[in-house]
């Protein structure tokens, strides 16, 4: 059995995604951040980052005590070594690697940026709203000619897919049009109607019903107010 902790967002959804997809054992354990149940201190020791998701796996590959990971792209890539599914063991693994990180260093963060200038910061800056919408601009256009010649990042569904997919799904939100981006958009439309994906997705409602909702001046302080003393 693997814990999952989780809140609905990018980041958490690539970890469903992954377990829906191998059919593992796992059980999700809410993490309210807009609560600041990301601070407590039970959840600091696997998750030092004070940030989720994070897995405990109680049946760690070669046995032995549970193993505790955070980071979504550390995740996928224990999750995928443990099954033995979606990265390759080959050459192809670098492929899939690169992809990751490059999500990990670039289409995230800077996405995540768009999302808080564009819609969180209590003032709107147009320098940066420009900057950020532009940028992801960019990003959807080095996927979008990736995908030319080839179905998936990587050639075949990999985590490198389910790392990115996430954070092209509110791209109405970053300022951008999947028409723009044709190849991306056949991929992300294959992507969406994969029945693990789907019900990736519907852990979201039932695990967050207020999901997709405006979020509070209480919720804004707790996750952008934080310094090294919280």
């Amino acid at each position: 059995m693997i814990d999952l902790y989780y809140w609905p967002t990018p980041n958490g959804h690539k970890i469903t995604m992954f377990l829906e997809e191998v059919g593992l054992p796992y059980q999700i354990k809410p993490v309210n951040i807009g609560k600041g149940e990301q601070f407590e201190p039970d959840f600091l020791k696997i998750a030092p980052n004070n940030r989720m998701p994070a897995i405990v796996d109680h049946e760690p590959p070669g046995g032995g005590e549970p193993i505790s990971v955070f980071e979504s792209g550390a995740i996928l890539v224990y999750l995928a070594d443990k099954t033995g599914k979606f990265l390759p063991t080959d050459r192809r693994r670098y492929d899939v690697l690169q992809w990751l990180f490059w999500q990990m260093g670039g289409l995230g963060p800077m996405a995540g940026q768009n999302h808080h200038f564009g819609r969180y910061a209590p003032e709107k800056i147009p320098y940066a709203i420009d900057r950020y919408v532009k940028e992801t601009g960019r990003l959807y256009g080095v996927l979008d000619r990736r995908l030319a010649d080839r179905e998936y990042i990587a050639g075949e569904y990999s985590i490198a897919d389910m790392a990115s997919y996430p954070w092209i799904v509110p791209y109405e939100n970053q300022g951008q049009n999947l028409d723009d981006f044709p190849h991306l958009q056949r991929w992300f439309n294959k992507i969406k109607a994969r029945p693990a994906t789907e019900r990736a997705y519907e852990h979201a409602a039932r695990v967050n019903p207020e999901v997709g909702k405006p979020m509070g001046e209480e919720e804004k302080k707790i996750l952008f107010g934080q310094t090294h003393k919280r």
